[in-house]
């Protein structure tokens, strides 16, 4: 039995966008073991993944860290891997290609240029069309890799949901990590104000902060949904807007995860990037899409969320 590594290190949306080509991956080698290489923060929810057969931890210490370096090229090397599905394409994992894992088959964006084709021009294409011709120029049988599941990370929180309603809420997603801080809409605190008075309180507002948000979301008008008054986790997160009444959110990993789950619910993007190139938005959930975010108004979103809530 043969060893197959998959590196997707994140982040959180693309790593959701990964599940369906790591479920190809696993259906194309049934008879080997599938391994999973990432980062703490997705080490819980990936254990999870039925799709996978382990998880190996990689902390990404500064490539100037030799010891670290040189343990996990020991630790990769018991596997014996076979072939590399490298579905991150960094500068890192180029550098573990070059230094770390030279022995196995590599799959990357580079082995998937045609003919004359440039890597810039490659990454024109949306994501899931370039994760699809990865897999395809490696004889991988793609079925899932556009159709992502994502209900084996679904779990019943209804108990914990019953402090924050008890019916249907709307759940909102005002954050962004600080080094893509043109992805965020600036007006989240007005939108929700304005939600309110529109449905008359019908629907509660609310909001699931990461661990560097809570003190924002304490900001809003809108209730903050914890876990043993921490932020919840993965699982979690992905429970919760699986069980929301309509979503609104920046162009994060949320959103994402919105997409996938086919929920009712509204992407709001800059010029930063268009929903094509990032396979967000669909019959359910659509997208808003203007050159300034700051120049989007809160009613154009509130008509929006009227259209598709009512």
């Amino acid at each position: 039995m043969s060893n197959i590594l998959i590196i997707k290190h994140g982040s959180l949306g693309d790593l959701i966008q990964a599940n369906g080509a790591i479920q190809d991956i696993k259906n194309s080698f049934k008879n080997s073991k599938v391994l999973l290489l990432t980062t703490r923060a997705y080490l819980e929810l990936m254990s999870a993944c039925p799709y996978i057969d382990g998880v190996i931890l990689d902390k990404r210490l500064p490539r100037w860290n030799l010891f670290y370096l040189n343990d996990l090229r020991k630790l990769l090397a018991k596997y014996k891997f076979s072939h590399v599905f490298d579905l991150q394409n960094s500068y890192r994992t180029k550098f573990y290609k070059k230094f770390i894992l030279k022995e196995p088959v590599w799959s990357s964006s580079e082995t998937s240029l045609d003919e004359n084709e440039k890597l810039s021009e490659f990454n024109e294409d949306s994501v899931l069309n370039r994760i699809e011709k990865q897999l395809k120029k490696s004889n991988v049988v793609i079925k899932n890799t556009k159709q992502i599941d994502l209900s084996w990370s679904i779990r019943d929180i209804s108990r914990n949901l019953k402090q924050y309603t008890n019916g249907d809420y709307i759940l909102v997603f005002p954050f962004c990590s600080k080094k893509h801080i043109q992805k965020k809409w600036p007006y989240f605190s007005e939108l929700i104000i304005k939600i309110k008075e529109s449905y008359k309180n019908k629907y509660p507002v609310l909001v699931a902060p990461g661990p560097n948000e809570v003190i924002e979301a304490k900001k809003l008008n809108a209730k903050i949904v914890l876990e043993d008054n921490k932020p919840v986790n993965l699982s979690f997160l992905i429970s919760l807007i699986n069980s929301a009444k309509f979503i609104i959110s920046n162009d994060t990993g949320p959103a994402h995860i919105c997409s996938h789950l086919n929920k009712k619910g509204l992407a709001l993007f800059g010029s930063h990037t268009t929903a094509k190139k990032v396979n967000i938005g669909n019959t359910n959930f659509k997208t808003i899409s203007v050159n300034l975010l700051s120049q989007l108004k809160v009613d154009e979103v509130l008509k929006s969320i009227r259209k598709n809530l009512d």
